[in-house]
């Protein structure tokens, strides 16, 4: 099988295809002068708030658009910030709101700005003043920039973040954009509380903590759960059919039943839109990535009742080894009906195809963290079989969201989803050195070639989840509530054979070669899960005082686990019953401080059988107490965050020295974060994020050896920064940092300390009227770390990825 070319070949081919994309376009000079005949088509517009001058300068660079005004009538005056997909219309008339001034349109195109008369011009200016006001940020939408100031997440209602008492951070399509993240974990990598990388580079899932515990299982799309059984059958996500990623830190049961005590990840679909969209994409990088992505919407009908929204992506690329295909093909239609003001059903569809090899970098202890006699082992050498390794995955999705409101203090709501999903995996791996020499214990000889194994899952799944809600807005003497009553259900269905073996084949891993005739070995449990949820749960939102909002809340749930396992012939259920409360209290202070202080629990049912009596244990639970701080600065776009926790995993199995399990484990995590989102200046943008955890240890446990130390390798010490700086003409840059401090390993095992690292991140782009180019580079230098260690093996993090990107919007 060939080898890949030398990296600087791919680096050089990448701004090759960068460059000849720029010069594919009109030069500069060429398109400012030509007249515009674009006054309704739709722009990407980014304007700082500034003098009105320097504001309608540079919309005009931005959209062609001829713009004359005369000095003496703009002279002293301000405009707002004015960003999103708008016309140069639309975004002139933002700028003129609240001033005397109008835009008067010419037969060329071109716009003079002259005092506001009657007649004519000033119906004009009322039309496009209602569609300068259509934007409206709610918590299902679009976020126009980097700010999202409402959310979902947290309470299942349309709610300010500053009135939410619990740690929340969202990503916003357009930042996830910027930092150049291509999946979820990567979207993820500037946002507190989070390690993206705990098992290292790894091309088949979105690995995660939250909090310092395995975020596995409680990722979620459009407030609905993407269930698992703790195998290797995962549902995934395409970035480019996202509108917004939502992290809610630590237990979150109330709301959404058994899960993680580190909290969930809720991903936001992009859905239809009132204005016509057009987008088309092409993306160019290294490892041979050729991409195209289109994304298209409005209305349907004259009368705006019917909307359509398609969005696709074919994906031809190779995983950064021996040539291994990471292709992907996705379509997500989705269509809204509104039969009236008060009605809405939104039904949602998507179908993904992926078909790759696997790619991780799992190599041994000795050769990175320890001495090893024939050296370090380079980070680029392959420890696996790329002609055995190969991750098919095919899954789609149908589901909708409907909301009606039958009068003015009630709104019904009830989100549904049916999803599919096969997957066939097989990797090649390593497991123990093969001792040659075994008179000398110490030999090179011993530390150069490791056994081979084999693993791999075939899986069939299907799920079914739906969640009826009531909201209703009432008011009580002083006091004014946001109640919401639901009852939600799932079903998940795991038919799963997964295989492992260790062979006598073996691997050179200085000098590796390929083409080993692996066996495929019997499965090692072949079974059929089927687990199922039901929970009615409670919310009050109460706002009293003028200044204060309490959210109070219980849910009680029944969980049902089946397992018919092929293999033994056997049987098992399993039933759990279980009730969670929540209670926070946020005050609103009129200079934007907004403290807060909440208390939260979660539960995750256990599988494991309690030998004593037979039965299951009982779930596992979590307790969280947090204290906080918001701060939004009147008359600002910037907000700032910091929370402090005291984070508890109980009732979790451990197992003595004899390996019989106990229910007597506790996990304390405790830590500090903040997160702000500035704009310093007008046109730069800063993104700040901090963690500072120094208790992530095990505090209870049937086998003393355990307690004290940590249970994931969580840092001490994390952080973060981006910042872009956009100029009139265009131009954009930016640049990010990401730190993770030094650790003791997997269940603080590693035998020395892993060390910490920084990964650098940039980006430049260009934007000019209907077009946006931009190049991001992650892992800029190209910096070897490792990401985690344990015991035996470490894990190489993520190699330095370039992508170009052009986007053409009409």
């Amino acid at each position: 099988m060939r080898s890949l070319p030398p990296r600087r070949r791919l680096l050089a081919a990448t701004i090759s295809s960068s460059l000849a994309i720029l010069g594919a376009l009109p030069p500069l000079h060429a398109l400012a002068q030509a007249p515009s005949q674009q006054a309704e088509q739709l722009f990407t517009v980014n304007l700082p708030a500034q003098a009105l001058s320097q504001s309608l300068t540079m919309l005009s660079t931005q959209t062609g658009v001829q713009v004359y005004a005369p000095s003496d009538l703009v002279t002293g005056l301000t405009a707002p910030a004015v960003s999103g997909r708008m016309s140069a219309r639309e975004a002139i008339n933002r700028l003129l709101a609240g001033t005397k001034l109008a835009a008067l349109t010419n037969a060329n195109g071109n716009v003079t700005i002259q005092t506001r008369q009657t007649g004519a011009m000033e119906r004009e200016l009322q039309e496009v003043r209602v569609q300068a006001n259509a934007y409206e940020e709610n918590a299902w939408g679009p976020v126009e920039g980097y700010q999202a100031r409402r959310s979902a997440t947290g309470t299942k209602t349309d709610t300010a973040l500053i009135e939410t008492p619990q740690s929340i951070s969202v990503v916003t399509a357009d930042y996830a954009e910027a930092i150049g993240a291509t999946n979820l974990k990567e979207a993820l990598s500037y946002t507190p509380g989070i390690t993206i990388s705990p098992y290292g580079t790894d091309s088949r899932y979105d690995w995660i903590y939250l909090r310092g515990f395995d975020g596995y299982g409680s990722l979620y799309l459009d407030g609905l759960p993407l269930r698992n059984t703790g195998s290797l059958s995962v549902w995934r996500t395409e970035n480019y059919n996202l509108e917004r990623f939502e992290v809610l830190r630590g237990p979150s049961s109330v709301l959404y039943g058994q899960n993680s005590p580190g909290g969930l990840v809720n991903v936001v679909s992009k859905r239809p839109t009132d204005k016509p969209l057009h987008e088309l994409q092409l993306q160019l990088g290294e490892d041979s990535r050729k991409q195209l992505a289109g994304d298209f919407s409005g209305p349907v009908d004259e009368d705006g009742k019917l909307l359509y929204r398609l969005t696709a992506l074919v994906k031809d690329a190779e995983l950064p080894a021996e040539s291994m295909a990471d292709d992907r093909y996705f379509l997500a239609p989705s269509l809204t009906w509104r039969p009236s003001s008060d009605t809405n059903l939104t039904v949602l569809s998507s179908v993904m195809r992926d078909r790759a090899g696997v790619y991780t970098r799992i190599v041994p202890v000795e050769g990175t963290l320890l001495y090893n006699p024939n050296g370090k082992i380079p980070s680029s050498n392959f420890l696996s079989e790329p002609d055995f390794n190969q991750f098919d995955q095919d899954q789609w999705m149908l589901g909708y969201a409907f909301e009606h409101r039958p009068n003015q203090n009630w709104t019904l709501r009830q989100n549904a989803r049916y999803s599919h999903m096969e997957v066939d995996y097989w990797q090649a791996g390593t497991t123990r050195f093969v001792q040659v020499d075994a008179g000398n214990p110490s030999s090179a000889a011993n530390y150069r070639r490791r056994y081979l194994t084999v693993s791999g899952t075939q899986s069939d799944a299907s799920s079914f989840v739906i969640d009826n809600q009531a909201e209703g807005k009432l008011k009580l003497g002083e006091t004014e509530h946001t109640l919401l009553l639901g009852l939600d259900y799932q079903r998940t269905h795991f038919d799963e054979a997964s295989y492992y073996q260790r062979t006598t084949l073996t691997i050179d891993i200085y000098d590796p070669t390929y083409g080993a005739n692996l066996p495929i070995p019997a499965p090692y449990t072949d079974s059929d899960i089927r687990l199922w949820q039901t929970g009615l749960y409670f919310q009050d939102q109460i706002k009293f005082g003028g200044r204060w909002v309490a959210t109070l809340g219980g849910r009680y749930d029944w969980a049902k686990v089946e397992s018919d396992d092929h293999l033994t012939n056997t049987k098992s259920r399993q039933t759990d019953e279980k009730f969670t409360g929540r209670a926070g209290l946020v005050y609103l202070a009129e200079n934007g401080l907004a403290p807060y202080l909440s208390y939260a629990e979660s539960f995750v049912p256990n599988v494991a059988v309690n030998p004593a009596t037979g039965k299951a244990f009982d779930p596992e639970t979590g307790v969280q107490y947090e204290i906080g701080l918001r701060y939004q600065p009147p008359g600002r776009n910037d907000s700032y965050s910091i929370a402090a926790f005291d984070l508890r995993r109980r009732n979790n199995i451990t197992t003595d020295a004899s390996f019989v399990p106990s229910q007597r484990g506790e996990v304390t995590v405790r830590g500090l974060e903040l997160e702000a989102h500035i704009q310093p200046l007008p046109q730069l943008s800063v993104n700040l994020s901090y963690s500072y955890t120094p208790k992530a240890d095990v505090t209870r446990s049937i086998d003393p050896s355990e307690v004290g130390k940590q249970a994931n390798p969580v840092s001490r010490n994390q952080a973060a920064a981006w910042a872009d700086y956009r100029f009139p003409f265009g131009l954009r840059f930016g640049l990010g940092a990401r730190y993770m401090g030094p650790n003791s390993g997997y269940e603080g095992n590693a035998p020395k300390t892993v060390p910490g690292y920084t990964i650098f991140d940039a980006m430049v782009g260009y934007d000019y009227g209907p077009w946006s180019l931009a190049l991001n580079a992650r892992n800029l230098t190209d910096k070897t770390y490792y990401s985690q260690c344990g015991s035996t093996v470490c894990y190489f993090g993520d190699e330095r990825k370039l992508i170009a990107t052009a986007t053409y919007r009409w």
